[in-house]
């Protein structure tokens, strides 16, 4: 296929490109590069542009002859779309639906988009499965579900074939090394234990150590990058006009944070100094999937189903670019 990835050059994105690339198929990566690392893809398959620039995203679309598109630029920073909503609605809403537009004068009917679970809120019940009410609790899952529902108009109303990945905390680095995890702050847990390991931090902040876990902290499903990629992939080959996926990826196994903490001092060798501080508003207890319908409808089975094969993934990564791309 010729398939035009969206936020490409990202940490999610830039996987799914590698294995794109790996199955022979033609893909070009559009990134404004404000999260992005031109360093994580092929430069010869870069167009470094904006969403909002609708000519250069009309002539991306016609010169490659696109057939089907993978989006994954967004703003992903919880806390910070509390603090700054017109930034989020901008990007992950507007700026989706001129691609959507974009996609709709151009005839192509074929769209996987980076959904997450954050649209579910604070379930009712877990492991959390796609019958589960969508409720988010702050402006990301808010442009998140919205991108959801007019997915669901459009192809209703064109014939699109499109899929909704909900997944939940991705992890890990391409085993080879070549690419990994770098943002810049860093909000994910194992990143930030890994450089706390590594002495880039004084330690890792434990947000609430009382919640009803067995040892108190919160505890999350974490899904392998190249899993998600694998779980892209099988989504754009199953796609037809009229054919719908809105699936969980996940693992269906949780991990506490101080199993996570445990594991990555098992696999460094290193001990890892923690902090302990208050809850975070909203952070709910548990948060695990359910990938019954994701495995069923696209015969989709993640190879890493232990933390510290996922970590081993990473620290691989953090070992070799202690400066993320910046080295």
């Amino acid at each position: 296929m010729r398939i035009l990835v969206t936020g490409g050059a990202g940490y999610i994105g830039s996987h799914a490109v590698k294995l794109f690339l790996a199955r022979g198929h033609d893909v070009w990566i559009y990134d404004n590069l404000s999260m992005g690392h031109r360093a994580a893809v092929p430069a010869d398959r870069l167009i470094e542009a904006d969403l909002s620039e609708g000519q250069r995203l009309d002539h991306a679309l016609v010169l490659h002859r696109i057939e089907a598109v993978v989006h994954f630029a967004a703003f992903a920073f919880v806390g910070e779309s509390v603090t700054h909503p017109a930034k989020y609605y901008q990007n992950n809403l507007v700026n989706t639906l001129q691609l959507l537009d974009a996609l709709r004068r151009h005839k192509t009917a074929r769209f996987v988009f980076s959904s997450t679970c954050a649209t579910y809120g604070v379930p009712d019940k877990v492991p959390i499965t796609e019958d589960e009410k969508q409720r988010p609790i702050n402006p990301y899952g808010h442009t998140k579900l919205a991108v959801e529902y007019a997915l669901a108009d459009y192809a209703a109303a064109y014939g699109w074939g499109y899929a909704a990945l909900r997944y939940f905390n991705a992890a890990g680095a391409a085993p080879d090394g070549t690419i990994g995890e770098d943002h810049d702050p860093e909000t994910h847990l194992i990143p930030i234990v890994l450089q706390a390991a590594m002495g880039q931090r004084p330690a890792v902040e434990v947000f609430g150590v009382d919640y009803p876990t067995p040892d108190g902290t919160c505890i999350r499903d974490y899904i392998h990058v190249d899993d998600l990629a694998d779980a892209h992939l099988l989504a754009l080959e199953a796609l037809a006009p009229g054919k719908h996926l809105r699936c969980n990826l996940g693992t269906g196994r949780g991990y506490s944070v101080r199993e996570v903490v445990r594991a990555a001092e098992e696999v460094t060798g290193r001990k890892v100094p923690v902090k302990e501080g208050p809850r975070r508003p909203g952070d709910p207890p548990v948060l695990v999937a359910a990938s019954d319908k994701v495995q069923r409808e696209l015969g989709w089975t993640p190879r890493y189903t232990d933390i510290k094969g996922i970590i081993e993934t990473a620290w691989k990564w953090h070992k070799a670019h202690p400066k993320g791309y910046d080295d």
